[in-house]
């Protein structure tokens, strides 16, 4: 997903707040950088307000250490009557950005939202 030319939904660098028991990131914390970057993607696609409504596949392949630079890459995968799937990935930049290392990925699901917070249709491209 990553491509050389295609830049990051979003970047940040965790703080020490963000770090748990083990000296590593929450992932409840990476979670939220997910969330919020495909939230922006599937914004964009449904032209108007999304709702999360599930996380159908999330794994943590590497810790994130405090100074990396997190960059969360996001892309429709698949396009439903009132429904998204965003495919997420997110890169750990370390060691003063000599160094890449895929920390997470997921599939997440949103809702495309009228004024009611009920469904409405995601309009064809």
């Amino acid at each position: 997903m990553t491509e050389p030319h295609r830049g990051a939904i979003l970047r940040v660098v965790p703080g020490p707040s963000d770090i748990n028991a083990n000296g590593h990131i929450f992932g409840g914390w990476v979670l939220s950088q997910m969330d919020i970057a495909a939230g922006i993607v599937a914004s964009r696609r449904a032209n108007g307000p999304v709702a999360t409504v599930a996380i159908d596949r999330m794994e943590f392949l590497a810790p994130i250490h405090l100074r990396d630079l997190i960059s969360v890459y996001a892309s429709v995968e698949r396009v439903g009557r009132t429904s998204m799937q965003i495919r997420i990935e997110v890169i750990a930049s370390r060691d003063r950005g000599t160094v890449d290392i895929k920390v997470t990925e997921g599939l997440f699901t949103f809702v495309a939202i009228d004024d009611q917070a009920r469904p409405r249709p995601v309009e064809a491209v």
